[in-house]
């Protein structure tokens, strides 16, 4: 039967390529930055990358602000996101099994799964796509990562609640996720336009920052759960050789 529970060794999907997939990314994204030649929004004339001034496509765009290629950079920032997406692809196919417990949880891991799936496309469509070149479709796909997941949090935070797989602060950490998505998609609608003048600009780029280093730390929380949860069943196995 299709909701009949029974959770599996996952231990590569749901703990080991997360954390090094997560750990890839932060490097690259730093790399990246370092590589970017300069420019801004408001300013062409500055020189490399402002973690205030400059959002994190400003990496992935043909050309930099300042006129100037920008290949290596794009290259590494297509690169961490299509690894990150396909991560996440693997990540969120694996949950249902391990969290659904019964046919409500099941039912929601599975429509947080959906979600999770195509928010991992945006993630790859966003890194594919330089802002330069394809605007309207960058904006489409970035902006749409956190629609996705904003429906894949909600669920996921209603499945652990219900569930006794995990520990409750797990659940916590969820909502706390789902409320920093919902917050920052709220920016991302109501929010004063980044053209609009320097503070405009620092207020999105800082919260776009933000929201990302809030996505890498609830993901590697979970893994805990998960590593946790992997040592109790192989240790469940064990005595039961014995």
């Amino acid at each position: 039967m299709i909701f009949n529970y029974k959770p599996t060794n996952n231990y590569n999907s749901l703990v080991l390529i997360p954390r090094i997939s997560l750990g890839l990314f932060i490097i690259l994204q730093i790399l990246g930055m370092s590589f970017y030649p300069g420019g801004t929004i408001h300013d062409g004339s500055t020189i490399g990358y402002s973690v205030a001034k400059n959002f994190f496509s400003d990496m992935g765009a043909y050309a930099a602000r300042n006129g100037e290629p920008n290949y290596l950079s794009m290259i590494i920032f297509s690169f961490s996101l299509t690894i990150v997406g396909l991560t996440f692809c693997l990540y969120y196919s694996r949950l249902p099994a391990f969290l659904g417990n019964d046919r409500i949880n099941y039912i929601f891991c599975f429509i947080g799964s959906i979600f999770a799936f195509f928010g991992s496309i945006c993630m790859i469509g966003t890194g594919l796509t330089p802002t330069d070149i394809v605007f309207d479709l960058h904006v489409f796909f970035a902006n749409n990562i956190f629609h996705c997941f904003l429906v894949t949090s909600f669920f996921y935070t209603m499945v652990i609640f219900r569930s006794d797989i995990m520990a409750k602060k797990y659940a916590f950490g969820y909502g706390g996720f789902f409320i920093s998505i919902f917050f920052y998609v709220g920016v991302l609608q109501y929010g004063p336009p980044a053209n609009e003048n320097i503070s405009s600009l620092i207020f999105q780029v800082v919260s776009q920052k933000l929201i990302v280093l809030i996505f890498c730390a609830s993901t590697l929380h979970q893994t805990f759960c998960f590593e946790k949860y992997n040592n109790f069943s192989n240790n469940e196995s064990s005595r039961g050789k014995k």
